[in-house]
């Protein structure tokens, strides 16, 4: 540029102080929910591939006998044909252990291992450090919140161990690390060590491939050494259903959030070239030529939306940090990043909206005449909105409401804009509003026993909350009379219902392995799963099954299945489709009358209004303990991470979009208050006060979000009747219409009314400023 066109732009960008802080500050927001955005549509695309990689995670897992193959030549299996990197061997162990609450977690495998860096499976530290002598332990980062916390104990073998941090492994090699001497300390105990080794191959990408590698594997040892491999694939197929349900949901947030993006940019830059128009005409008066005039005024945009750029990626990589480790957790893999490329697509593309926005109405105001610019200058089109005015005029309003109110007529592509912002940030809202509620329903109906107050063992295995077990070093205790328990229960004032449940292994005919059963005794309607279709169990012969059952037998509602539970065979009706059961293994819901020679392991009590749980529980384990029972109020359950990842992420994620339509109202309204400012002085001049000034601009964008409400409101409503089953489809499984159904007409209501708050709020400050601007100032300023 030459040095008088230097110095326009200058002068441009320094005059307008107000317009070129709302260009900045818009396009900031607006590419930092781009990048954010970007960064988890990235991040949702096949993230264990991505975690798998930068931990050099291990195509095979194998497990040698110590006693068979010795560590060297266990070491230079590391050279067989076709491997590409290795780690190990390391001692590993089944650790069977009991929390400091008595209650024994499923078994863990126990690797021994000096840190957590490696050639292969380089694990990530999440929290706290590594073990660094025996009686301190590693967690999976899967354990880590509300079950375990850093500085938690364990006790296995009459073996203290003290939780000293939180690591993931993306190849889940181990559910606790500790140094090899605690490893080998601990299966002196009881279970036995074995060695496990950890391999890269240079061809390790399907079912067939891997099978050839582990016969490489098997003819590198002695026969017998080799105890059994794990497949990453089986790994990587877990992972990814797992973090298929956040897709849609993140693929949802990331469009609206682009989109968002670039309308807003648009409008901004867009609208800030439009309302200069009479000094282009001077411009062009004193001898610039069109061609300069539009090379100005697109160098002005891009000044302050440069800026804006710069610092709306270093906020988007700060507010996209917090929001990956939830991700994170989502997806249980290895540290994530915001992707370089995402760092340059955004801003490059953010570019080019200021610059296409910049480029049309500055090429329009460039082919203007002279005249016509200058005599144009910042007023719209002589009539334009002129029947707006006629037809607000005639509303029983103040004229100060009745003149906002047919402002934005004047300006259709301005106020389409505005409606857009205020549209989508409504959709947001709506949106996150469903998702949260369904996410809370899904995590309620998910385990039904919970909500029962009290819960009482038998002694038999446990089947909520984990296995109940005696203090260490007590005998196990014979199990209670199920018979004399429930008496007691009955018996037991305070007590408004109760229901005995088990859980066992069954056989279903035509179903290969067995078949994990949850047998009801009375009535169980307070424990019911949700149903998708058909009806919970109401008496004997009936089972409930998952959608997954029904796929695999290939049968339907109404049909008959064949049960075994140890010796007894029944032939059941499926009466039900149940939501909730999960998992690889079938699950099943059948009543125990039909297995008699089962016993309930434990009872779900509900008590009465009033009785303290806790009092009741006290009560009833003075009576049933000689029975070998006992009775615990039941706190209530710790929200899934997986539900409160999720939540979060809505939360932050529509807090973002509505400040980016929020940042669209307010540029928009600026720019109109800026445009009318010597209507304003006028109407300052003939009487109107501060709080009809505010009254005047406030309800130029009432209408505007209002309509943005009525139009954002449904449209959010079915984008969450869109996803969510999307969402339930990629976890294999229907939704119940409890979790799908979760808006009420005062919540829609009120959700209606959000376009109408983020227009107010957009236009607060604006407002305030025209309401504080004086008569003579505004009546000189044209």
């Amino acid at each position: 540029m030459t040095g008088p066109l230097v110095r326009v732009v200058r002068s441009g960008v320094g005059r307008r102080r107000v317009q070129t802080v709302v260009i900045a500050i818009a396009t900031m927001m607006a590419v930092a929910a781009a990048v954010v955005a970007g960064s988890l549509m990235v991040v949702s695309n096949a993230p264990f591939d991505h975690a798998f990689a930068e931990q050099n995670g291990p195509h095979v897992t194998a497990e040698f006998d110590p006693a068979k193959v010795s560590a060297e030549r266990l070491g230079d299996t590391g050279t067989v044909d076709g491997v590409t990197a290795s780690a190990g061997p390391y001692p590993t162990t089944i650790l069977r252990a009991t929390d400091s609450s008595g209650r024994r977690p499923p078994a863990l495998t126990l690797v021994g291992r000096t840190g957590p860096h490696a050639d292969v499976d380089d694990l990530d530290l999440t929290s706290g450090r590594w073990a660094r002598k025996s009686g301190e332990i590693v967690l999976s980062s899967s354990y880590e919140g509300p079950a375990f916390t850093v500085g938690d104990t364990l006790t296995a073998s009459g073996t203290t161990l003290t939780v000293v941090g939180f690591a993931t492994s993306a190849g889940k090699t181990a559910d606790v690390w500790a140094t090899p001497a605690q490893v080998r300390a601990l299966g002196a105990k009881g279970t036995p060590v074995t060695s496990q080794m950890l391999y890269r191959f240079d061809s390790a990408g399907s079912k067939g491939a891997i099978a050839a590698d582990r016969k490489k594997l098997l003819a590198a040892v002695p026969s017998g050494a080799l105890l059994g491999t794990r497949s990453y694939l089986d790994t990587k197929r877990a992972a990814d259903q797992g973090a298929a349900p956040t897709i849609p949901f993140l693929v949802a947030f990331g469009v609206l959030g682009i989109v968002m993006s670039v309308i807003i940019v648009g409008s901004v830059i867009s609208g800030a070239v439009g309302t200069s128009l009479r000094r282009i005409g001077i411009l062009k008066a004193i001898g610039f030529t069109p061609r300069e005039v539009v090379r100005a005024y697109v160098a002005q945009a891009l000044v302050p939306a440069g800026v804006g750029i710069a610092l709306g990626v270093v906020l988007g990589n700060l507010l996209a940090v917090p929001l990956l480790d939830d991700t994170e957790q989502a997806y249980g893999t290895a540290t994530l990043s915001v992707a370089w490329w995402v760092d340059v697509a955004v801003p490059a593309g953010a570019l080019l909206v200021v610059g296409i926005a910049a480029f049309v109405p500055a090429l329009r105001a460039g082919r203007l005449r002279t005249v016509e610019a200058i005599a144009v200058g910042r007023a719209p089109r002589t009539g334009r909105g002129q029947w707006a005015h006629r037809a607000a005029a005639r509303l029983p309003l103040p004229r100060a409401v009745t003149y906002g109110l047919a402002g934005p007529f004047a300006h259709p592509v301005r106020t389409l804009a505005m409606l857009l912002a205020v549209a989508f940030g409504t959709i947001a809202a709506t949106f996150a509003v469903g998702l949260t509620s369904s996410l809370n329903e899904v995590n309620a109906v998910q385990d039904p026993e919970n909500r029962s107050a009290v819960t009482v063992f038998t002694g038999g295995p446990g089947v909520a909350g984990g296995e109940h077990v005696p203090a260490p070093g007590t005998p196990e205790p014979e199990p209670a009379d199920p018979a004399k328990v429930s008496a007691a229960i009955k018996a037991q004032g305070g007590t408004a219902s109760y229901y005995g449940m088990g859980r066992q292994d069954a056989t279903v005919a035509g179903v290969s392995g067995t078949v994990r059963t949850t047998l009801y005794q009375g009535d169980s309607s307070r424990g019911s799963y949700a149903m998708i279709s058909g009806h919970w169990l109401t008496g004997a012969g009936q089972v409930v099954v998952p959608g997954r059952f029904l796929e695999t037998t290939g049968t339907e509602i109404g049909d008959t299945v064949r049960v075994s539970v140890g010796k007894q065979t029944a032939t059941l009706r499926i009466v039900g489709e149940a939501f909730g059961s999960s998992g690889d293994d079938l699950e099943i819901q059948a009543n125990l009358a039909d297995f008699p020679a089962t016993r309930p392991q434990v009872f779900l009590v509900d008590v009465e209004p009033g009785v303290s749980a806790p009092e009741y529980a006290k009560k009833l384990t003075a009576r049933i303990e000689p029975l070998g029972a006992d009775a615990r109020a039941n706190s209530p359950s710790e929200r899934d991470n997986f539900v409160v990842v999720l939540n979060t992420m809505a939360a932050l994620l529509t807090l973002m979009l509505v400040c980016v339509a929020g940042l669209g109202v307010l540029n928009s309204v600026v720019l109109d208050t800026r445009e009318r400012v010597h209507d304003l002085g006028v109407c300052k001049a003939l009487g109107m006060s501060p709080r009809q000034t505010v009254s005047l601009v406030l309800a130029s964008v009432a209408g505007i979000g209002v309509l943005g409400g009525l139009v954002g409101v449904p449209a959010g409503y079915a984008l969450h009747g869109f996803v969510l089953p999307v969402m339930g489809h990629a976890a294999g499984t229907d939704l119940p219409r409890s979790v799908l159904d979760v808006y009420d007409p005062p919540q829609l209501l009120l959700l209606g009314l959000a376009g109408l708050v983020i227009a107010l709020l957009g236009a607060l400050l604006p407002a305030g400023w025209a309401a504080r601007a004086r008569t003579a100032t505004a009546l000189r300023t044209e």
